[in-house]
């Protein structure tokens, strides 16, 4: 790893990996901004929890979710589809926020709420035909700490781990999602609840 300073923000981290160009912001918000848009999102954001399939089965996918974007940027994945209901204006300053840094523009952000240690996000990526070839994700988080698993999907020795910090930003772009996939996976310790904001831009739908 490369630390370097920001103007901005304390220290951004280069994760040198191959095939991937990732960087995580540990400290994008403040603390007790953090706690703000947190507390702000939990209940004010409209939650559903879907139904995923899984070798012939139906189950409840093990986090809550919403989407939230512009108008007719209907969002697929893993045989769910999405229809955004409008960025609120928390969304949009959040997502101000992120666009400076990134340099990019998202169109719609995908919302997960992990409940408890026993809510997860299985191995994927996020390589969606919508979201276009080499994709940025920018993953916002507030609330408890996560574990985040990265692994390469030909060099099987090529794997990562990072803690996902309360009020953290990482950015994942150029060939990250062609190589490499990432879970949040099911943990046995008692922790809190954790909202993970997903900036994307769908360039068709």
């Amino acid at each position: 790893m490369s630390l370097f300073s920001s103007e901005e923000h304390s220290k951004n981290i280069n994760l040198n990996l191959p095939n991937a160009d990732i960087t995580y912001y540990p400290k994008f918000f403040s603390e007790k901004i953090a706690d703000n848009y947190f507390e702000t999102l939990l209940n004010e954001t409209n939650w559903r929890q879907d139904d995923i399939k899984l070798f012939g089965k139906t189950y409840k996918q093990p986090r809550l979710t919403a989407l939230y974007g512009e108008d007719g940027k209907n969002y697929t994945y893993s045989g769910i589809t999405m229809n955004p209901l409008p960025f609120t204006s928390v969304l949009r300053e959040i997502k101000e926020k992120v666009e400076k840094i990134s340099e990019e523009k998202f169109n719609v952000v995908l919302l997960n709420l992990y409940r408890d240690g026993q809510d997860s996000n299985g191995w994927h990526s996020d390589d969606e035909k919508e979201l276009g070839e080499n994709p940025v994700i920018a993953s916002v988080s507030f609330g408890a700490e996560r574990k985040f698993y990265l692994k390469h999907k030909e060099d099987k020795s090529a794997k990562h781990k990072i803690v996902l910090e309360n009020g953290s930003l990482l950015i994942m772009k150029e060939q990250t999602q062609r190589f490499w996939k990432h879970q949040i996976p099911k943990t046995k310790k008692n922790i809190s609840p954790r909202v993970n904001l997903t900036f994307r831009k769908i360039i068709s739908s």
